[in-house]
C-alpha cells in the first residue's frame, strides 16, 4: 500500500457535483443544462467530473481548447452522444481533427466560419457548429458589424449545421450591472435574426438572474464546482446562490512548536510574534497552488473537540510549507499528524478567496498535481 505520509489531501465529491449540477438545471426546466468543464474541470480532473455528469444525464460539455475536446472525448463512454463544445473554436489546421472526432466548434470570426465550411467539404457533409456574438464583452464573437454580413448573406454559412447561437455575460455576478439587462436585450435581438435557432446565454451566475437570462441552454462552470456564482455582496440574491460544496483541501501538521514574543516566523521575518505563542507547520505551499497571496492573511480551521477552530497563516507561504498560529487551540486538539482544512470543510472556498484577493475560479484551476486526490461518490 502507498504510503502518502504527510502529503496533503484533496477530496472531490462527485455526488455534490452532480447535485449542482441538477439543481442548476431545476431552476430552468425548459432548458437544458450543460457542464463547462474546461481546464480540467477547473482543476478537479475532466476525466473524472466528465463521465460523473454524463452518468446523471448531461449530454453536452463545453471546453476551451481543441486539445481539451479531444481528451474528454477519449474519457466519456464511446458511442455515447455525448456533444463537445470547443469555445475557442477550432484552431487553424485542426478542423479535420476536430470533424472527425464529432467535435462540435463556436465560431467566434468570419475566419472560423470560412474555415468549418471548407472543412465541410472536405468532409462532404454539413458540419454542426455554434456560433458566438458579442453582445458587450469585447473578448470572443462576432462583432455587430460581422453578424449583420453573417444574416444578410446565408450563403456565408453554407456547409454548417447551426445547433445555436449563443453569448457571454460579462457582469452576471453583479446582478443591478446595467450591462446584464444590455446585453439580455441583445441578445433577443440578435436571436430574432435567426428564427427556430436554439439560444445559450446564461453562464452559472446568469442562471440565478432570472427566467429572461435562461434561452434554451445553460452553461454553469464554477458553481458546479461548489462556488457561490454571485457571492455575499448580493445579498439574500446571493444566499440563494449557494452551492454543495465539492472540494475539499486538507493539509497534515509537521510540527507544533513554542515562539516567544519578539521572535519572527517565516520567510522574511515579516510575521512578528507579539506574545509568546504555538505555531503549527503544514505540509502544503504554492508548488500546491496554495497562493502566496494568502501569506499573513489566509487562515485554516482545525476540528476539535471544541468544534471548528479558526486559525491564520502566521509569515509568507512558501513553496512546500505554510505556517499557522494555533495558540488558541488546546495542546490535544492540534498534533503532528492532525489534518487541518484550507478549502471545504469549515472553509468557505469563496472567503479564502476573497482573502487572497481573487475568486475561486483562480484557486480551483491553480491546483497542484502533488496532492493524494480522492474521489467520492457513487460516480467515483
Amino acid at each position: 500500500m502507498t504510503d502518502f505520509g504527510d502529503q496533503a489531501t484533496l477530496t472531490i465529491d462527485l455526488d455534490a457535483l452532480v447535485a449542482n449540477w441538477r439543481r442548476l438545471g431545476a431552476l430552468a426546466p425548459a432548458a437544458e443544462c450543460a457542464a463547462v468543464v474546461k481546464a480540467d474541470a477547473y482543476g478537479l480532473g475532466a476525466a473524472r467530473v466528465g463521465p460523473a455528469l454524463f452518468a446523471a444525464g448531461c449530454r453536452r460539455f463545453f471546453v476551451a481548447h481543441s486539445g481539451e475536446a479531444l481528451a474528454l472525448r477519449a474519457a466519456l463512454p464511446a458511442s455515447t452522444g455525448a456533444i463537445i463544445h470547443v469555445l475557442h473554436g477550432p484552431g487553424p489546421g485542426g478542423e479535420d481533427d476536430l470533424a472527425a472526432a464529432g467535435i462540435v466548434p463556436v465560431l467566434s470570426t468570419p475566419g472560423q466560419i470560412a474555415a468549418w465550411q471548407a472543412a465541410a467539404r472536405r468532409a462532404g457533409r454539413a458540419l454542426p457548429a455554434a456560433l458566438h456574438i458579442d453582445t458587450g464583452m469585447n473578448r470572443l464573437g462576432l462583432t455587430a458589424a460581422e453578424a449583420d454580413q453573417v444574416t444578410a448573406d446565408a450563403s456565408r454559412l453554407d456547409g454548417i449545421a447551426l445547433e445555436f447561437v449563443m453569448t457571454h455575460l460579462a457582469c452576471a455576478d453583479e446582478p443591478e450591472h446595467p450591462l446584464n439587462t444590455q446585453q439580455r436585450d441583445r441578445f433577443a435581438a440578435w436571436r430574432q435574426r435567426f428564427p427556430g435557432l436554439k439560444g445559450s446565454l446564461a453562464n452559472s451566475a446568469g442562471i440565478f438572474l432570472g427566467p429572461d437570462f435562461h434561452h434554451d441552454l445553460l452553461r454553469p462552470g464554477i458553481a458546479l464546482y461548489g462556488s457561490n456564482p454571485l457571492g455575499p455582496a448580493a445579498g439574500p440574491r446571493g444566499d440563494a446562490a449557494k452551492m454543495a460544496q465539492v472540494v475539499h483541501l486538507q493539509g497534515k501538521i509537521l510540527q507544533v512548536r513554542s515562539v516567544d514574543s519578539g521572535m519572527t516566523v517565516g520567510y522574511g521575518a515579516g510575521y512578528i510574534v507579539e506574545k509568546p505563542s504555538r505555531i503549527a507547520t503544514i505540509a502544503i505551499g504554492y508548488a500546491d497552488g496554495f497562493t502566496r497571496s494568502l501569506s499573513s492573511r489566509g487562515f485554516a480551521v482545525i476540528r476539535g473537540r471544541q468544534g471548528h477552530m479558526r486559525v491564520p497563516i502566521a509569515g509568507r507561504v512558501s513553496m512546500d510549507l505554510i505556517t499557522l498560529d494555533v495558540s488558541a487551540v488546546p495542546d490535544g486538539d492540534c498534533r503532528p499528524g492532525d489534518a487541518v482544512d484550507l478549502i471545504g470543510g469549515g472553509v468557505d472556498i469563496d472567503a479564502q478567496a476573497a482573502t487572497a484577493g481573487t475568486i475561486a475560479y483562480e484557486l480551483l484551476t491553480q491546483l497542484g498535481r502533488r496532492y493524494r486526490r480522492i474521489y467520492t461518490g457513487a460516480a467515483a
